[in-house]
């Protein structure tokens, strides 16, 4: 396991985009990294793959700018390049929603860490004795690939279809703690504020999302795997990949390599 994968994201107003763009693609380029980075006024996302210099060096030139110096990423290794090109994009949303009034760089809804997530989920309730619904934000072919035990999950096509599903499904979450959750933590820290407004009175979001639960916690109360969009298609409760990428680039996921996840 040669090749350095970063997942990170983090809602912070930027402005100037075009000229972060392209200092952040020369940056990339230098450094042989690819991947995906998307910008937009509300913050930045990016998955990258390279040899650990090169994504540390890189890391260490991004955080030179103080909107990014507390990025947190997460990581998992590869025997090989996961991303067949760099693409650096500026758009709408770092994760689209087409709900403008949703602002995570202005106040976050409550975090639950991977710890006191696998406590609650160990002794069946929160701390305050409310069962847990665990709430799956992500597409249907990714919830296929795996998911928390008994997770709700809405068969979304894509998260844009999130605010109608919580309206059509509001009464099933009320007087439980509802701890929504994602690959890295982006679309579930959106939900989660987006399911306070709707008036969902206890609602978390899984800090840092599968991916970091995997880290901490193993594949406690998990079935399956992670999917990711890249050539993995998927990685385990050990952040190992599903297919040998060294061996073999076939794909089928459903969204070509370097794009993210809608």
């Amino acid at each position: 396991m040669k090749i350095l994968n970063i997942a990170a994201y983090k809602f912070v107003a930027l402005d100037r985009l075009p000229e972060l763009k392209d200092a952040i693609a020369q940056a990339l380029a230098a450094r042989q990294i690819k991947g995906t980075v998307l910008l937009a006024e509300e913050g930045i996302n990016l998955f990258l793959a390279a040899d650990s210099a090169a994504i540390h060096d890189f890391l260490a030139w991004l955080r030179l700018d103080a909107r990014f110096q507390d990025l947190d990423v997460k990581q998992s290794w590869s025997a090989a390049q996961p991303f067949g090109k760099l693409l650096v994009k500026i758009k709408p949303e770092i994760i689209r929603m087409n709900h403008p009034a949703i602002q995570p760089s202005a106040g976050r809804a409550p975090a639950v860490n991977a710890a006191t997530l696998r406590r609650w989920l160990d002794q069946g309730h929160d701390d305050d004795g409310r069962p847990v619904a665990m709430l799956d934000t992500r597409n249907t072919y990714e919830v296929d690939a795996g998911t928390f035990h008994r997770a709700i999950d809405w068969r979304l096509e894509k998260f844009t279809e999130f605010p109608q599903a919580v309206l059509d499904h509001r009464d099933a979450l009320a007087g439980k703690t509802v701890v929504s959750f994602c690959t890295g933590g982006i679309r579930c820290e959106k939900a989660a504020i987006y399911l306070r407004e709707a008036g969902i009175e206890h609602v978390y979001q899984l800090d840092g999302g599968i991916l970091k639960y995997f880290e901490d916690c193993g594949p406690a109360h998990f079935d399956g795997e992670c999917f990711v969009f890249d050539d993995r298609r998927a990685v385990d409760a050990a952040l190992k990949p599903r297919v040998d990428i060294g061996a073999s680039s076939d794909s089928h996921a459903p969204q070509a390599v370097g794009s993210l996840p809608a």
